[in-house]
């Protein structure tokens, strides 16, 4: 009987260090999935300073990776995804941002688009206008100048008339 409880103490001891040794190796995994996601939320809000285009996640740039393995590492020593973004903000400025703040150096990177569009909208009705007012005055002119013409045909008329009478 000794050695039916021995064996069956030495599978209950092997059982509980498989499933300790699983959690133990389950739980970086885990962490290391979340730090990888928030890597990801975090780059996926910041420009790549060489493509300009991509954020830094989408970019293969080597900056690129260098300031993802920096968010990581920030992200590592426990530091918040608001920390990180400051952090790349104070190093890089606003352009560093996808959706940077609105402030006064910022103004014409948020409102400049609109007042261009603007712009562009009155120089092409105020043009419209002009070719518009223009084609009217020709169009005015060609009208006299056909009634006179109609004019002159109609006075050439009555003097033919006037001479086959005679």
């Amino acid at each position: 009987m000794n050695k039916f409880y021995f064996a069956h103490w030495i599978a209950n001891v092997c059982i509980v260090s498989v499933c300790a040794v699983g959690t133990v190796i389950a739980a970086p995994i885990s962490n290391v999935a979340t730090l990888e996601t928030q890597v990801q939320r975090i780059t996926e809000e910041l420009r790549c300073l060489v493509c300009q285009n991509q954020s830094i996640a989408d970019s293969h740039a080597e900056l690129a990776v260098q300031l993802k393995n920096q968010v990581r590492s920030q992200l590592q020593q426990g530091k918040s995804e608001s920390q990180v973004k400051e952090f790349m903000v104070q190093r890089y400025g606003d352009f560093v941002l996808y959706r940077p703040p609105v402030k006064t150096s910022t103004w014409l990177l948020w409102f400049g688009p609109a007042i261009l569009f603007l712009l562009a909208s009155l120089v092409l009705g105020r043009q419209y206008r002009r070719a518009h007012q223009r084609w009217q005055v020709e169009a005015q002119n060609d009208s006299n100048d056909s009634d006179s013409e109609n004019a002159e045909d109609t006075e050439g008329h009555e003097l033919a008339n006037k001479n086959k009478i005679i």
